[in-house]
């Protein structure tokens, strides 16, 4: 008799313990199990692939951030924790790492990644586990805004100008080189088709004339075809709105062809390789809109360009600046959250104004996105140089 009552209480003892472990395991919480004494971030960068130049920049630039604030005793007294993952440059990947980092590494926030080809496959993800992200560098404006429904994606916020504004200052600085222009599009590209749309339509408006739109393949290497049809229209302008590595090509076989056009391009354009491949005499009379120049002699500016290049040796790009800026929004937010709850973060957030930051100081609208300036930027020998400044509409 006291052995059955004895299996009987184990057997109970074993009932309860599997129901336990099974709820703790149904409900896995972002932000919940970690260390009271760190702030656990994941990254989510290209750091392989197409842009790997760009997520590597970006996630040096955002460590620079992370390990100033730990040097000054972290975020109300909790260090910072990254937990970094490569996507690839692929955004089925991109979707993967935000998963994994929700799920299994129960971050509290997420920043990266760099396009917005990539952001927009990490949205969903982000929407339905209710944890944030902060990316430096989508530009897209379907990252902060469903184009189906045209309601804010309440956990996703960016630190850049978004391309409708990026497109139309590309418009009016464009049609100070003359008033014909023909665009030329990355057919797969995301990025790319939405700087065209905005840049049309503010080519238009200003009074000029689009000649024409030649789409291309982001993998081709011969572009002389185009090309060849884009110099019978004598465009004043040509708009090439895609990532440095096709711009490099596109741009040194337009010249051997004697297009002497003035080439106009965004924000992908900015990376060191892109002289590299080029070459510098090439890229004189182009131009691209960008969020800082390095050049800058604000002593923040400056005081980052130094710390970047003796960590790593060479100079930040825009991105990486932008990376630099987003780190430091997302510990200025979890700091006024004063919690580690993504609701809370994702509440401050949104209610950030005039942060500080080194690409220009500036407040989150209602959309999650930033309202600051623009830079167009000329390259002169192979040098980045400040053409002009455009005031945010």
């Amino acid at each position: 008799m006291v052995k059955k009552t004895w299996l009987k209480g184990i057997g109970l003892f074993l009932s309860l313990a599997m129901l336990a472990g099974c709820s703790g395991q149904s409900k896995p919480t972002a932000g919940a199990g970690q260390d009271s004494n760190e702030i656990v971030i994941g990254a989510n960068f290209e750091l392989s692939g197409d842009v790997a130049t760009y997520g590597t920049s970006s996630l040096n630039a955002a460590m620079i951030a992370f390990d100033e604030i730990n040097a000054k005793g972290g975020i109300n007294g909790k260090k910072i924790r990254v937990v970094k993952y490569d996507n690839k440059s692929d955004k089925t990947e991109s979707m993967n790492v935000a998963t994994r980092l929700i799920t299994q590494d129960k971050v509290s926030a997420i920043i990266g990644p760099v396009t917005s080809g990539n952001t927009l496959g990490v949205v969903p993800v982000v929407n339905s586990k209710k944890v944030p992200v902060l990316t430096p560098t989508a530009t897209h404006p379907d990252v902060t805004i469903d184009p189906n429904t045209k309601k804010v994606n309440e956990y996703v916020f960016r630190a850049c100008f978004i391309d409708s504004f990026q497109g139309k200052a590309a418009a009016e600085f464009g049609l100070k080189k003359g008033k014909k222009a023909v665009v030329l599009v990355s057919q797969a590209d995301e990025y790319s088709k939405g700087l065209a749309k905005f840049f049309k339509e503010g080519f238009a408006a200003g009074g000029g004339t689009i000649l024409g739109e030649e789409a291309f393949n982001k993998d081709d290497n011969d572009y002389r075809a185009i090309l060849t049809k884009v110099k019978s229209q004598e465009p004043d302008v040509i708009y090439l709105p895609a990532y440095y590595e096709v711009v490099a090509k596109v741009v040194k076989q337009a010249r051997e062809l004697g297009i002497k056009a003035a080439f106009v391009g965004g924000d992908g354009w900015d990376s060191p390789k892109l002289v590299e491949v080029a070459g510098k005499d090439v890229l004189n009379n182009c131009f691209f809109t960008n969020h800082y120049t390095p050049e800058d002699p604000d002593p923040a500016v400056q005081s980052f360009v130094k710390a970047y290049k003796e960590k790593y040796g060479q100079t930040p790009d825009a991105l990486a600046a932008l990376a630099y800026d987003g780190a430091r929004l997302l510990a200025d937010a979890i700091q006024r959250a004063g919690s580690t709850e993504p609701e809370k973060i994702k509440e401050a957030l949104a209610a950030t104004k005039d942060f500080p930051a080194i690409t220009g100081k500036f407040t989150l609208n209602e959309n999650h996105d930033p309202v600051k300036d623009i830079v167009i930027i000329e390259l002169k020998d192979g040098k980045q140089v400040v053409s002009e400044k455009i005031k945010s509409k």
